[in-house]
């Protein structure tokens, strides 16, 4: 495929901004002391500081990673894939009954909250999973605790959880996301809104302040359970414009920067700063393009079978360069559940095929093309893979009339069910009904008033879904059997049409070599523990 001007325009200001990297191919020495870490992400400006709080930016879930914790964590740098590789966290010990419905968590003892809130107990985590359970309540992902029916302190160190149905994989469906790290009862309470941006957890890291130019400041929680952060100071900046956060790197005055996940820049980098290191996850961010079922043709399955088989995702990922996987379904390769095309049907398979695209919207009454309006994000990767769609499109008469717009912007246009054609690029755990939930779980169908979740698609709601699916693979004790019916989903799914897997995009940073992490980074989500930490050089 040709990559056209407008697409290595996202390219090329980062290319031109390495030109100054420092001579003998290594970033520039950071300027801060050694108890300082600098790290810069791609947006404007914090949403909130609260894990449970809708829409949070990545950045924001970077600050979060290092303020909270959750009773169980994944090990550092990579994703827990069965459940015995789960490590205590503010829990020390765990277990499950036989039928898979009751956990009961026997907390730490002498765990102390930030800023003199005294000392966490089960009081508090029942606090935190509650404002999940509370349907008045809006929370991220709010879908990921359907299952869960109660959630209690039985004493001020034990914590029962009773689940609805068995979930053998509860620590990775429910208890190890950040959205379930533990919040503070007394200062939430205390706080309200405040909280946002004044938070209080248990973590390595405490928030010092909130700075509209200089970003977030984080110091070292002295009382940490864990011991003490390697590092004393981080620093979290906001610069959403990639030349700029480039230049800072280059310059010395970020140890750490988001990666540009656009075609060229890692090849660019690579060339300029050859000791650059670039600590990917995999599978990174699954992509999915949620089709908006409520809007004009998008209705017409003809129509959305035109837009999948016109999609030509081996060749959008292969413009990553290597970073990059094409999806079949909307389950991740790497993860149980997913399905691949020697699976499938032969219907259900898609191959790129222009020539049945365009049959198929004349078929639908749109042999003269079609015309349909969005809006996608300004950020690097988002506009890369829609800029590549709206090519493809092109080819068979589809006319994407498409704005670009800012991260925040387009997040929060989303959530008012204002987009048609959505690209969702999310990091999830290896548990694929959380990633069939909160896709197109009727529950999380967007509201126009924004209260609603990311099933942008009213996958559900304006067509039979896959509910009853989900309701019976959450019924299922049985990791295979579980499997078997997710795989059920899938195909549903890729006969309906509502969302189209896209590619899987690994998350990368790029860092400094003097920067020890302490681990290796394989996989997990799109941020990670900083408590380890450290200048070696």
């Amino acid at each position: 495929m040709t990559i056209t001007r407008r697409q290595l325009l996202a390219t090329g200001v980062a290319g031109s901004a390495l030109a100054i990297v420092g001579a003998g191919g290594s970033p520039a020495l950071a300027q801060a002391g050694n108890d300082t870490i600098t790290l810069a992400f791609a947006a404007r400006s914090p949403v909130a500081l609260n894990p449970q709080f809708q829409g949070l930016l990545g950045a924001d879930n970077w600050v979060c990673a290092q303020v909270y914790d959750t009773l169980v964590k994944t090990p550092d740098g990579r994703w827990a894939t069965n459940p015995e590789e789960f490590v205590p966290s503010l829990a020390e010990s765990w277990q499950a009954s036989e039928d898979q419905k009751t956990w009961t968590y026997k907390l730490r003892s002498g765990v102390k909250f930030h800023k003199g809130y005294g000392d966490l107990t089960a009081e508090d985590v029942a606090f935190t999973f509650g404002r999940h359970l509370d349907p008045k309540i809006n929370t991220a992902t709010k879908t990921y605790y359907s299952n869960i029916a109660t959630v209690e302190a039985s004493d001020p160190l034990t914590v029962v959880i009773k689940l609805k149905q068995p979930d053998p994989l509860l620590n990775a469906s429910s208890v190890s996301l950040l959205a379930s790290a533990i919040l503070c009862k007394k200062a939430f309470e205390e706080k309200g809104d405040a909280f946002n941006m004044d938070p209080v957890g248990s973590g390595p890291y405490q928030v010092e302040r909130v700075d509209s130019a200089s970003g977030v400041h984080l110091k070292a929680f002295a009382d940490y359970f864990g011991g003490p952060a390697a590092t004393q100071n981080l620093r979290i900046r906001y610069i959403a414009d990639t030349t700029a956060r480039t230049l800072a790197f280059a310059s010395g005055d970020v140890d750490m920067i988001e990666g540009v996940r656009s075609p060229g820049w890692m090849d660019s980098m690579r060339q300029q700063a050859i000791s650059t290191i670039f600590d990917a996850t995999a599978p990174g961010s699954i992509n999915t393009l949620n089709i908006n079922l409520t809007k004009g043709p998008l209705a017409d399955i003809k129509v959305r079978q035109a837009i999948r088989y016109a999609i030509d995702t081996q060749a959008i990922a292969d413009a990553f360069g290597g970073i990059a996987t094409p999806m079949v379904g909307l389950i991740a390769s790497q993860f149980p559940g997913k399905v691949s095309a020697d699976q499938l049907p032969e219907a259900l398979r898609y191959g790129h095929d222009p020539e049945k695209a365009m049959a198929l919207l004349a078929e639908a009454g749109h042999a003269g093309g079609l015309t349909i309006p969005c809006f996608v994000s300004q950020r690097e990767d988002y506009a890369s893979i829609m800029l590549m769609v709206q090519e493809q499109l092109r080819a068979v008469k589809i006319n994407l009339d498409m704005k670009i717009i800012d991260h925040a912007t387009f997040h929060a246009d989303n959530r008012k069910d204002k987009g048609t054609l959505i690209l969702q690029s999310t990091s999830y755990p290896p548990v694929p009904t959380l990633t069939i939930s909160n896709i197109l779980a009727k529950a999380g169908e967007t509201k126009p008033d924004g209260t609603g979740g990311t099933n942008f698609s009213h996958y559900g709601d304006t067509i039979p879904g896959i509910d009853d699916l989900m309701e019976k693979a959450l019924a299922t004790a049985d990791f295979d059997q579980r499997m078997g019916v997710v795989q059920d989903m899938e195909k549903q799914i890729l006969k309906d049409l509502p969302a189209l897997g896209m590619i899987t995009l690994s998350y990368v940073v790029a860092r400094n070599p003097r920067i020890d992490l302490g681990y290796k980074v394989e996989s997990g989500p799109a941020y990670w523990p900083m408590n380890k930490a450290k200048r070696v050089a």
